[in-house]
């Protein structure tokens, strides 16, 4: 997996201080997406062991609320398979910090059996997450009073009141 930046306080990507990675490779291509360069699923840097470190010592300061994953596409298969493992590492090393994750396939595509970008890691993955940012980006739906989001049709998704409720749960800004 390659990455196109790291951001270590982040205050736009999540509630809270954050760290954010920005994974490369994406094959939604949204219309007018704000990071086209990162569909390129060689753009940046490799992801290494030296990453990582780097990264979970930017997760450790009290102040830092957690991670966030966004991209390019944290849920194309081939960056499940690297992140996967990672953020089990977070959340074993970080249990009090929360995880965010953008993803440009809804929830639904992602629980869906044989669909891509479905993979053998994608249920793990989205078991790690506190919350999910689910939805292509719509030009169309854009609205830049959206809290987290670039458009209406993109959801907040409270993952772990969702495990709770059996059913989808978003954060309080969320009207349906």
């Amino acid at each position: 997996m390659y990455y196109g930046e790291i951001k270590n306080c982040d205050i736009a990507n999540g509630e809270g201080v954050r760290v954010t990675l920005f994974v490369s490779g994406c094959t939604n291509h949204c219309k007018n997406c704000f990071q086209p360069q990162t569909w390129d699923f060689s753009y940046g840097q490799p992801f290494t062991a030296e990453t990582e470190a780097h990264i979970l010592s930017l997760l450790e300061p009290s102040y830092i609320s957690g991670l966030t994953v966004l991209g390019g596409e944290p849920f194309e298969p081939s960056n499940q398979r690297c992140l996967a493992p990672f953020l089990r590492r977070v959340r074993e090393r970080y249990p009090q910090k929360s995880i965010w994750c953008f993803s440009g396939f809804t929830y639904e595509e992602l629980k869906q059996e044989g669909s891509h970008p479905r993979c053998e890691v994608t249920d793990e993955m989205l078991s790690l997450l506190d919350v999910l940012v689910d939805g292509r980006f719509v030009e169309e739906l854009k609205d830049i009073s959206l809290r987290f989001r670039g458009s209406s049709n993109q959801r907040l998704i409270d993952l772990n009141a969702s495990r709770r409720a059996g059913k989808l749960c978003f954060l309080p800004d969320r009207t349906r």
